[in-house]
């Protein structure tokens, strides 16, 4: 009886939210490389431009 006891109270009380932080710190970290990568395709495109103006000297 005590072992179903314990299993009962178990159940009764509420989870552990422990995969909510870690979801939210590998979307923050997607985000980042999202973030990362944005940039650089926009410095490419600024480099790319600045050469451009640099030939026609």
């Amino acid at each position: 009886m005590d072992n179903l006891n314990q299993v009962l109270e178990s159940i009764s009380q509420p989870a552990k939210a422990k995969a909510t932080p870690s979801k939210k710190r590998k979307w923050r970290e997607i985000e980042q490389l999202r973030d990362k990568y944005q940039l650089e395709k926009e410095l490419r495109a600024y480099e790319d431009s600045l050469e451009y103006m640099l030939e026609e000297f």
